[in-house]
């Protein structure tokens, strides 16, 4: 039986990139004066100093459908030094204003965006934002990059803590992507057209042209196989196995117009996220608090166990039996603090202190993230 641990699939960080379009954005003078206040406020404008992090937000008071591709968050093409990485999700939010454009927020900044824009649920939300900020983020200036490594997090943390951003192969981001290559060949995190293009055959050959679970299940499959064959270090485990089957889910969760009822993907607006990372015009978010729709529809298709390649050969898989999977998910929570302390093994003053806030903000999340209550790690004590 699949438990709740679904809700943690980490849709955010799901293998999309994105290329912009050439598309400059109008003279517009109201959009001009939110863009001059925005970048005189944004975290990156000025110095780096430490940061008391604050708890995550709650819920919005308002939680329906309403149009958050509005006036107010009007799209932007890319300037020169803004990030952008693995998750289209997060790429869009921050083309249209949600973040800053510039690709860099704080965990809580993150939470109400994902809140705002796509009415992910609170405790999903969290989850999944706050793994992020504790593998990839800048612990003591609160800052996160959605993709690569960029001086705006902040001064670099002591190795082998990296502050890499979601780009960052193997704590977040991972194999058997859908449009991206695995990082084997060279590139994890930039939109790949001949990936994308096999996103649209199996829409075609089994969603009647939209992308729908059915469609999830099988894509989600074949790229497993795809990686298994031409991959000798491919890895789908731990994190990854999560993240790989969130981010088949999120497409149908979080792309599809909150107006419709059919849960089907259309080419378009496919292409419009993944690559223009661009909500479709008139776009309206999900009508209610969403997270992991649909997961143990598409696992149950073709039940995969998590594992890799082994010895550095093709087609050499094996499963990993201490790996965390759908039916340990407080393996997975105890998966991500040994990471966390593997990348901080003798943190000290602010940075030990931030991290004990940061690991507590992430287990308040579980009991509705993972479906389960777990015990409690406390690796740097508590405060």
């Amino acid at each position: 039986m699949i438990s709740k641990a679904f809700v943690v699939l980490t849709t955010l960080l799901f293998s999309f990139n994105a290329l912009s379009s050439a598309f400059a954005f109008p003279n517009n003078p109201k959009f001009l004066k939110r863009q001059e206040i925005e970048d005189a406020s944004s975290p990156t404008g000025g110095g780096f100093g430490a940061v008391d992090p604050p708890p995550p937000p709650g819920p919005p008071q308002f939680t329906g459908t309403k149009l958050v591709h509005d006036g107010d968050h009007p799209w932007q093409p890319l300037r020169n030094g803004d990030e952008r990485g693995p998750c289209p999700g997060m790429n869009t939010l921050a083309s249209h204003g949600y973040i800053s454009r510039d690709g860099v927020a704080s965990p809580s900044q993150m939470v109400t965006a994902v809140q705002e824009g796509f009415n992910m649920e609170n405790q999903f939300a969290t989850f999944v934002t706050y793994v992020a900020h504790l593998m990839n983020g800048n612990l003591v200036t609160d800052l996160l990059s959605i993709g690569g490594k960029t001086p705006r997090t902040g001064p670099d943390p002591p190795p082998p803590a990296h502050a890499g951003g979601f780009n960052v192969h193997g704590t977040f981001e991972g194999d058997g992507g859908m449009t991206r290559a695995d990082e084997f060949f060279g590139d994890n995190h930039s939109f790949n057209e001949t990936l994308f293009q096999k996103f649209v055959d199996f829409s075609n050959q089994y969603g009647d042209g939209y992308y729908n679970l059915t469609v999830a299940g099988e894509l989600r499959f074949q790229r497993l196989q795809d990686s298994i064959a031409t991959n000798p270090q491919f890895s789908f485990k731990n994190v990854r196995y999560f993240t790989g089957y969130g981010e088949s889910a999120f497409p149908i969760n979080f792309f599809v117009d909150g107006r419709n009822t059919d849960r089907r993907l259309d080419m378009a607006s496919a292409r419009s996220f993944f690559q223009d990372m661009r909500f479709p015009p008139d776009f309206h978010r999900p009508p209610k608090p969403t997270s992991n729709e649909g997961i143990a529809e598409i696992f149950s298709m073709h039940p995969f166990l998590p594992g890799g390649n082994v010895d550095g050969k093709v087609n050499n898989f094996m499963v990993d039996p201490t790996s965390a999977d759908f039916t340990k998910p407080c393996v997975l929570y105890a998966d991500i603090v040994n990471t966390v302390q593997g990348l901080y093994p003798s943190p000290t003053g602010v940075l030990k202190q931030n991290l004990i806030k940061n690991l507590g903000f992430l287990y308040s999340s579980l009991p509705t993230a993972l479906g389960a209550q777990c015990d409690q790690l406390f690796p740097y004590g508590q405060l």
